[in-house]
Order: C-alpha cells, then sequence, then structure tokens
C-alpha cells in the first residue's frame, strides 16, 4: 500500500478547532504508525505517528492544552480542553520522540493507513521489576 506524504509542517488540529498546530514528521513518516495496548492507548484507541520534540508547533490554543500523566509519570499526554482530543504524547518508551494522532492530521483517514501495528505496553520494558 502506498502511504500519503506528509509534508514539513503539516496542519493538523483538534475536533473542536480550539487548538491548530503543524507537524513535521520523522524521515519515516506515516511509516512509523502504530498502536498501544496499555492500559490507557487501548482506552484511547488512537494511531500515533512518531516525530521529534520540535516536531509540533502549537499555533493557537496552547491556553487549551491540557496534560494527563499516570503510572511511571514518564508519558505526558496532551489532549484540547475543550473538546477531549488526544492530540499528542511523549512518549515512555522513548522520551526523546512525540507520538501524534494520526486523526488530528489534516486531509488524512486513519484507515487509510490500513493495519497499524501493536506495541506491547501492557509488558513495557520500563515498568519490569528488578
Amino acid at each position: 500500500m502506498t502511504l500519503p506524504q506528509i509534508r514539513a509542517n503539516h496542519p493538523a488540529s483538534c475536533h473542536c478547532g480550539a487548538i491548530q498546530f503543524t507537524v513535521t514528521l520523522v524521515p519515516e513518516g506515516l511509516a512509523t504508525a502504530r498502536r498501544c495496548d496499555c492500559s490507557f492507548c487501548r482506552r484511547r484507541g488512537a494511531i500515533a505517528v512518531t516525530t521529534l520534540p520540535d516536531g509540533v508547533k502549537i499555533l493557537t490554543g496552547q491556553d487549551k492544552l491540557t496534560l494527563y500523566q499516570f503510572g511511571t509519570n514518564t508519558a505526558q499526554h496532551h489532549f484540547c480542553a475543550v473538546c477531549g482530543i488526544y492530540i499528542y504524547h511523549r512518549r515512555r518508551s522513548n522520551p526523546n520522540e512525540l507520538g501524534v494522532n494520526v486523526a488530528c492530521l489534516e486531509g488524512l483517514n486513519p484507515r487509510d493507513l490500513g493495519d497499524v501495528e501493536w506495541s506491547d505496553g501492557v509488558n513495557h520494558p520500563s515498568d519490569a521489576r528488578p
């Protein structure tokens, strides 16, 4: 399957439009798409793609961005405080990366990605007991 091209500074937004932002993905682009089955992500159900910390630029609505953390508090999940849509998160698996909600990317339907790989968040290495 040929994936759609996501350009640098690709426009994105939450559902209500309160948060407008741009995304620049890592060079592998949409091929980084994955889901996670940890207790939080499996309930959220979103597909995330990879960017670096400077790859998300909030244009409007910074004051509407809200943070949720749990467990190890390593991951930082950011949502729109108005509509509740998940925007992006700092990854627990690699805190030097962000996962961005594919459904927020303008002009892309998550179904276009076909079958998306699952990450084993239930048995995450940082949860291992010494």
